[in-house]
């Protein structure tokens, strides 16, 4: 039997790149899926992707930014295939420019996206992911261990995410529920991706092609893992790895390497 047989899920952001890898590599394993996005023709892509693999593919366009349509997301994975076990909260964009530099807004929309469009789905998902035991996993950063240069919303909505899920550990304990954290380090950029200024406008992201570029299809298969395994935090990367365990011991060594590294961090969030 395969790993997830009979196991409905819901991914959100999977109309490409990450959030879409997930989606396949769960249908592969016997998942049904909600698919969902914001663009209905990008939906429509990802989902004759999946329907080579399953019929039981299902999508809803929407911002799950608002809480509106992420109940009525979760209510219709529940009405599509009867229950609900698996959240992958995956959404999320990032930003550019120094903090100094940048318009508020642009924090408001990155925690709109990366923080409530986590939080909304989560909370009326909780309710039937109890009943199943079942799992709900954040997608976040390795950006989340500490601030960096440049992308201080992102960091900064990623760190949040760290303490929503360690909340819900505490929270969902007695209902033994699986809360994961996937802290993501540098992965492929699909093309004509954007992230957000500081002047608030729209950035094309370049391709990456760096050494040590981590596949989508990478990122999916540990996500998957952290789900089968019922595991708390997955980080990807040594260096990530390394990082996560010296800044809560020597907070003032990894800034000074972030420091001399800043010009090298400018291009690769480029």
């Amino acid at each position: 039997m395969k790993k997830f047989e009979g196991k409905i899920a819901i991914v959100t952001g999977s109309s490409r790149g990450i959030g879409k890898a997930i989606a396949i590599q769960l249908a592969q394993q016997g998942a049904k899926l909600v698919l969902n996005g914001r663009s209905q023709d990008r939906l429509d892509e990802a989902k004759k992707e999946l329907e080579k693999i399953t019929p039981h593919c299902v999508t809803y366009c929407c911002d799950v930014a608002d809480p509106v349509e992420s109940e009525k997301l979760i209510n219709m994975a529940i009405s599509s295939f009867g229950r609900l076990d698996i959240l992958v909260n995956n959404v999320g964009v990032s930003n550019r420019g120094k903090i100094g530099e940048s318009q508020p807004d642009v924090f408001k929309r990155v925690f709109e996206s990366n923080v409530y469009g986590s939080v909304n789905p989560t909370i009326y998902a909780l309710p039937e992911i109890r009943k199943n035991k079942g799992s709900i996993v954040f997608i976040s950063s390795l950006a989340g261990i500490r601030g960096l240069p440049n992308i201080g919303a992102y960091c900064s909505s990623k760190m949040a995410l760290r303490s929503i899920a360690e909340t819900l550990r505490i929270e969902e304990h007695e209902h033994k529920i699986h809360i994961g954290l996937i802290l993501v380090g540098i992965t492929e950029i699909e093309h004509q991706k954007e992230s957000i200024g500081a002047d608030g406008n729209p950035v094309l992201l370049q391709p990456r092609t760096d050494k040590g570029v981590q596949s989508v299809q990478y990122v999916a298969k540990k996500v998957i893992q952290n789900i089968q395994r019922r595991k708390f935090i997955t980080t990807l990367s040594t260096i990530g790895k390394l990082n996560g365990f010296l800044q809560p011991r020597m907070p003032w060594l990894i800034e000074i390497i972030v420091r001399k590294a800043t010009k090298k961090l400018e291009h690769r969030s480029k």
